[in-house]
């Protein structure tokens, strides 16, 4: 089918193929999401720190974010802290709420991978959501000198590394497997171990083909293997990039 669509000399990846779809108002519209973000709260909003920052070594960026898994009856929540760096996932908790007892939960899982102590050189990086604004996260993440920063705008690209790796663990280690999880444990077995693998033996092309574990050891700009796509018809009607 793909064969009679495009060039022989060229063929787009699953990514860029998606692209194409998209860009043609060809795929299904999703399922509306459950939200998992609550701004509508008392506490102080932090101004974004990050526009234009770009890490050069680990423990620089975190960002965090809360997504949700879909179980047979109900969902639970997986809590993610991943350094921008390394694109490592360097904290996370599933549970059955939203509360913040789990956010910290997996921002101490980081702050322990990253030594504790002095964080002063590391910016947190998150959305207004009450869990991250709340006095409790805000006073942990002070009590090691990590500055903080949150989303200014309501748009997903304003954190778009975390959202990046929530697609990835949803894509690949459930809409991939056509699965629901039957329940938590079921689902907490199979993220830690896609958690394990993701950071260890999964490879990543913004990493140049490195995985996240490699690359947290190392320092200075990462060699990307991918590049912006343009996709034109020829004259025959089939996609080519150009």
């Amino acid at each position: 089918m793909l064969s009679g669509m495009f060039d022989a000399s060229w063929m787009p990846g699953r990514d860029a193929f998606l692209d194409l779809l998209r860009c043609h108002q060809l795929m299904q519209k999703p399922r509306k999401s459950r939200s998992t973000t609550n701004s509508n709260h008392r506490y102080h909003k932090w101004k974004n720190l990050i526009k234009g920052f770009v890490p050069t070594s680990a423990n620089q960026l975190w960002v965090s974010d809360i997504t949700y898994i879909d179980l047979a009856e109900g969902c639970c929540y997986l809590h993610l802290a991943t350094d921008a760096y390394s694109k490592k996932i360097v904290g996370w908790c599933l549970a059955g709420s939203l509360g913040v007892l789990f956010t910290l939960k997996a921002l101490r899982m980081a702050i322990e991978q990253a030594g504790g102590g002095d964080l002063s050189g590391l910016i947190h990086h998150s959305d207004r959501g009450v869990q991250y604004c709340c006095d409790a996260y805000i006073d942990e993440l002070q009590k090691y000198n990590i500055r903080i920063s949150m989303t200014e705008d309501y748009k997903p690209t304003d954190n778009a590394i975390a959202e990046r790796v929530n697609g990835t663990i949803k894509g690949e280690s459930i809409y991939r497997q056509k699965r629901r999880f039957e329940t938590y444990r079921e689902a907490l077995e199979e993220i830690s171990r896609f958690i394990d693998f993701y950071n260890s033996k999964r490879p990543h092309y913004s990493l140049g083909m490195q995985t996240p574990n490699a690359v947290h050891e190392q320092n200075g700009e990462q060699k990307k293997m991918w590049k912006k796509k343009n996709y034109v018809r020829n004259g025959e009607g089939l996609w080519i990039n150009t």
